[in-house]
This record gives C-alpha cells, structure tokens and sequence, in this order.
C-alpha cells in the first residue's frame, strides 16, 4: 500500500506528480499512480488522453485512500458501513476529504479508535439474551457504538491533530 509513490498529503501532491509524469511522458507510471491511489484506470487514462486536467479532487483523492485502505483491511460488515458512511461525509465537507487524505490518518486508525471505544464501553449481555441466542458462555458483553456514536467518533479521529 503506497510503496511506490508513498501516501501523499494532498489531492494537489497526487496532481503535481501526475502532471509531471504527463510532460515525461511516463502513462505507465500515471497509471500506477492512480491504481496505488484508488482511483479508476478510466480517470487516469482520460487524464492521460487530455480529457481531464487534474488525476483526482479531494473527494476522488479521499475515496481512493479509503478504497485502498479497505481492501488491505479486508473491512467487512459494521466496518464497511463505517466507511460508507466516511465516503458521504467526504462528499459533503471538503475539509473532511482532505483530513482522510492526510498522511498521518488511516482507515486502520480510525477503526481502532472505534475499537477503543467499543471496549471501554462494552456492557454485559442480558442472561435471557444469551439463552435466545444459543449462546452457553457464562458472561457475554457487547460495546459496538451506535450509529451516532460511531459518526462522532469518526469525526473526530479524522479532525483532531489536522
């Protein structure tokens, strides 16, 4: 995951060295810029054809990351949603794409974050719960934020420290 150009800052770092790349004339190297970054071979193929003048936005350069990042993750179910739900915000606020774009931020980070939380606020399972379920363990505790929580906490991970 971004070993070949590295996990750039910016929509505009990813566009510098695209356009560089471009006056070179180095399309294979556009194209593995974009596949590194999430973003579709058709857009770099229509940047490299003149059709396009920047390889991605902030949002495309934000989706890309969260792409690249959840398929190394192997992000499945509770967290998926997490992710969807990142990808409609980046889509909203612009200043949120570009703090999922930032270096020092990770899908893994936010997940974790995530996960801290869940532990710290786990709560015992009811008994008859349990007994419903089929399930034979003497204790069961669950700590899965709720929706709000989870938007809140996503926030802020991403916008603390940018």
């Amino acid at each position: 995951m971004f070993d070949r150009f590295g996990n750039m800052d910016t929509c505009e770092e990813i566009n510098e060295l695209a356009a560089n790349l471009l006056k070179e004339g180095d399309k294979d190297s556009i194209k593995a810029l974009a596949e590194e970054n999430g973003i579709d071979e058709e857009v770099a193929e229509m940047f490299i054809n003149g059709e396009l003048e920047v390889l991605c936005d902030p949002d495309t350069a934000a989706w890309g990351k969260l792409e690249v990042e959840s398929k190394e993750l192997k992000v499945v179910e509770i967290m998926k949603d997490w992710v969807d739900y990142l990808k409609a915000v980046c889509e909203e606020d612009p200043e949120m794409a570009k703090a999922v774009r930032n270096s020092k931020k990770s899908l893994k980070g936010m997940i974790a974050a995530l996960l801290q939380w869940s532990f710290k606020n786990s709560y015992d399972v009811d008994k008859e719960i349990m007994k419903a379920a089929g399930v034979s363990a003497s204790r069961c505790s669950l700590g899965i934020p709720g929706m709000g929580t989870a938007k809140k906490l996503i926030r802020q991970y991403y916008k603390e420290g940018v």
